[in-house]
């Protein structure tokens, strides 16, 4: 297919500042985007690497037997394709991994529910019977101890339900606003209210403790995410007893019952296995630049994900991504200008450990880097890139963003320098030592509501249109910034005023990656 260049397709802000390269052009060949473009577009890997990693590896919780095997496919997957990759051991984490897991309400009727072991739970010995009870209202400083004694095996419910479980857009378009107005209300109510019995516990990270230490057969939660039929799945609060989330409606159906003094049952049968702590490991491929193999060009993605799905789109999609648009640059840019690095992150969802410990072992790629770019939410097709807070970047990027056909770059907008509005993904370990990395960001809303964390991020979710076009587009840019004549500069922006202290915020802070539970 042609390439259509576009190059007034963005909302460019650039604040003035010096001069940089924006005049001088690239010394490309326009035919390595082409053939970029057809083998991105017409002979897509997109959705055969998905099902791999998604259906057959499934999740991959840092520490598990699941992030292992992603490990072993993604050097196995470079390695048949003639690119260079290593695992990279960076520290340890907590080894878990989850067996079966099944809970039934037993009385005072019969029903399988719907619910998660929270990662890095204990298991059941066997199916475990027990009733179901809340923290009392009346819990004070002075009874709390007589009610704790009460409680050995019984599961407790730690967290208060939700009046209603449809998707608040929904209700909102169909219900009267004074209905609206009711339920928030009363959600706001019932959050209080459990907050106070909680606190008579010492709070609610210290409650699971009170509970684990008083013979409690489990505990019980709901973290509800706003949508339908979904949950966000996180911890275990607890590491001597069960620790389940159950859906909106089963948890809430609970509650219900144990209000009403209906006496609840329910069974759970739960298999985990501690594994201790384990290795920890990055993931780099790299094709080696010829002319200036010091200078890096590195494409980012997190490989690990929550456990309660499959981890689709948080971060399969970002994973992927990066290892086509490796497959991509190997067969239509295999001799680079610049190194060109793919980093497949661990522990992002512990803080970044991953990237973070990579950018502390890696000094020379932090010194040479001439841009990073990563990619960690949902499976829409890009549509912005902000620029971090680097003052000279936007011209180069603007530039690189030119070659790449319109049918891509219609519907991407440039936002420079940027306000650094988003630092919870692997760029700004980067972003944080003054080296210029970007957020390829996709739609958001949706995703944090629906994938982002839940036991719904599934492969069904992924919208392969927009993922083999936003590989190809993660390969273009890898390709432009490889060849750009300069590098991008450091300097940076004020940032917007922090509304708190009526002051510039201040320049995200790096932190120490953690490397060990």
């Amino acid at each position: 297919m042609p390439v259509r260049k576009a190059c007034s397709v963005f909302a460019i802000c650039l604040l003035a500042g010096p001069a940089t390269s924006a005049a001088q052009s690239l010394p490309t060949d326009d035919a390595v985007v082409e053939r970029i473009w057809a083998e991105g577009m017409e002979n897509s890997r997109t959705r055969e690497l998905a099902q791999v990693l998604m259906d057959s590896i499934g999740p991959r919780l840092a520490g598990s037997p699941g992030f292992d095997a992603a490990v072993d496919w993604l050097l196995a997957t470079y390695a048949g394709w003639g690119v260079p990759a290593r695992k990279e051991e960076y520290g340890t984490w907590t080894g878990w991994r989850q067996g079966v897991l099944h809970v039934d309400l037993v009385s005072p009727r019969v029903q399988t529910l719907e619910a998660e072991l929270l990662a890095f739970s204990v298991g059941t010995e066997g199916p475990t019977e027990g009733p179901v009870v809340t923290v009392p209202a009346d819990l004070t400083e002075d009874n709390a101890p007589a009610w704790l004694a009460t409680i050995a095996g019984k599961f407790v419910l730690a967290s208060p339900p939700e009046p209603m479980c449809r998707a608040r857009q929904e209700l909102e378009a169909n219900a009267r606003k004074s209905t609206v107005e009711a339920l928030d209300s009363v959600r706001l109510v019932l959050q209080r209210d459990y907050a106070a019995r909680l606190r008579e516990l010492g709070g609610w990270r210290r409650a699971g403790q009170a509970l684990e230490d008083a013979g409690a057969a489990g505990i019980v939660m709901s973290y509800w995410s706003g949508g339908w039929g979904v949950n966000k799945i996180f911890n275990a609060p607890t590491r001597g007893i069960p620790a389940l989330d159950l859906s909106c409606e089963d948890y809430g159906m609970l509650f219900r019952m144990t209000e009403a003094g209906q006496s609840p049952r329910i069974r759970v049968e739960a298999e985990s296995e501690d594994l201790g702590e384990v290795p920890q490991f990055n993931v780099i491929a790299e094709l080696r630049g010829t002319e200036l193999p010091e200078e890096y060009v590195v494409l980012g993605a997190h490989l690990d994900s929550w456990h309660a799905a499959t981890g689709a789109t948080d971060n399969g999609t970002g994973t992927i991504t990066m290892l086509e648009a490796m497959r991509l640059l190997k067969e239509a840019y295999p001799n680079p200008r610049r190194t060109i690095i793919a980093g497949h992150w661990g522990a992002e969802e512990m803080g970044l450990i991953g990237s973070r410990a990579f950018v502390e072992d890696h000094p020379e790629v932090l010194e040479g880097l001439q841009v990073a770019f990563n990619q960690d939410n949902g499976t829409w097709r890009i549509e912005r890139i902000e620029g971090q807070g680097f003052l000279g970047a936007g011209a180069h990027i603007a530039r690189w963003m030119a070659l790449v056909p319109s049918e891509i770059s219609g519907h991407v907008t440039l936002e420079f320098p940027g306000a650094q509005n988003n630092g919870g993904s692997d760029h700004s370990s980067f972003v944080c030592a003054g080296a210029p990395a970007f957020r390829l960001q996709s739609s958001y809303d949706e995703y944090r509501q629906y994938t982002w964390h839940t036991n719904r991020d599934t492969y069904d979710k992924i919208v392969f249109d927009d993922l083999k076009e936003n590989a190809t587009l993660a390969a273009m840019l890898a390709y432009a910034a490889s060849e750009d004549p300069e590098r991008v500069p450091r300097d940076r922006a004020i940032l917007p005023i922090d509304p708190n202290t009526g002051e510039p915020r201040p320049w995200m802070r790096c932190g120490t990656a953690r490397r060990s539970p």
